[in-house]
């Protein structure tokens, strides 16, 4: 008893300790809770303030003092506030890592707006799978002209890399029956790329479930936009189409086709030599076989070696055929060497 009772007195003046050692604000110091919401507005007044044109600069202090006056306090009071909270950097720096959050949530939802005013998605967040789609996630369809459709454009930005598969999926319910089948709706998808190539996917939607799309930029180069739509043409009896789980995925590629490609690129320049490669070595051979074979004789001359005869010729006629015989075969040698050259040459041009 005595030991229970010993270790009860030690945890309450452990806790009395530790309230103790808590840092105390004065009273006349604002709350943490009303210092974080202050903070919030007076930063949201000074960015609006800065946009001011020079000639309504006296604006900042009119809403400078809206803040304060909102809290129920003046700047005299916030000063000195401030004053305390810089000198307990901790409790400021938690009071400051909520108002950062509220302020980038603030930023992001007046972005949507923006881009919801504008037609236009906000840039896609990178990751290796994104879900990309910027629009309502249900749609109701009627067949009637002017509910019969859904579309959208999607323009890529820095987040998008090559050879990105685009995977739209959308769960569809017919709500009075399944449709007629020779008037489905039509589900389609096109990814449009810099160099004006185009690949695109159709799908006819008969029934009730999730359908998907997928397309795969492979080594077409870099995605311009991506386009899609939903049609539902409108039935003797109407029906109504509910699209609904809208999803546009962005997965991009981690294999390694390039490497692949290069190498058998590479294999293929070996075993299958170029045009210039060809007639190069169709000459050399054509050299090689005109050195081998035996030089042709005239009828003459195989007449007069067949008799024996044996033509009377001056010394310095064998020297000049003998020097015309070794231009000849070193002509013959160097034509292969030339030929090289010049394909060399061509290909640097």
């Amino acid at each position: 008893m005595r030991r229970n009772f010993r270790f009860q007195w030690c945890i309450i003046l452990l806790v009395v300790f530790i309230a103790g050692c808590k840092v105390r604000r004065p009273s006349d110091v604002l709350p943490e809770s009303t210092m974080e919401n202050l903070l919030y507005d007076y930063h949201i007044a000074k960015a609006m303030g800065d946009n001011l044109p020079y000639n309504e600069n006296y604006k900042k202090v009119l809403y400078a003092d809206a803040v304060f006056k909102k809290y129920g306090t003046n700047k005299a009071v916030f000063d000195s506030s401030m004053v305390w909270y810089t000198r307990n950097t901790d409790v400021l720096a938690k009071i400051y890592e909520k108002v950062s959050k509220r302020l980038k949530a603030q930023q992001n939802s007046i972005n949507h707006l923006i881009a919801i005013r504008d037609k236009k998605p906000m840039t896609s967040e990178p990751g290796d799978s994104i879900d990309v789609w910027a629009w309502e996630r249900m749609k109701r369809l009627t067949g009637m002209p002017t509910d019969n459709k859904l579309t959208f454009v999607l323009p890529s930005d820095t987040n998008f890399k090559e050879r990105d598969t685009l995977v739209w999926e959308v769960r569809y319910r017919f709500l009075e029956g399944k449709p007629d089948t020779t008037l489905a709706a039509l589900m389609a998808m096109q990814i449009t790329y810099e160099n004006d190539s185009i690949i695109s996917k159709t799908k006819k939607i008969s029934g009730s479930g999730v359908q998907s799309i997928s397309l795969q930029s492979d080594t077409l180069g870099t995605i311009r936009e991506v386009k899609g739509f939903i049609y539902y043409p409108r039935e003797k009896t109407p029906r109504t189409l509910l699209t609904d789980q809208i999803t546009l995925m962005r997965y991009h590629s981690n294999d390694t086709l390039y490497a692949l490609n290069d190498s058998l690129k590479n294999d293929s320049l070996k075993l299958k030599p170029t045009k210039e490669a060809k007639i190069e070595t169709k000459e050399n051979a054509d050299a090689v076989q005109n050195e081998q074979q035996p030089q042709r004789l005239t009828p003459e001359e195989m007449n007069r070696r067949r008799s024996n005869q044996q033509r009377a010729v001056k010394p310095e006629q064998l020297q000049i055929e003998k020097h015309i015989q070794m231009e000849k075969h070193e002509l013959k040698q160097e034509q292969p060497i030339n030929q090289r050259r010049r394909i060399q040459q061509k290909q640097i041009q």
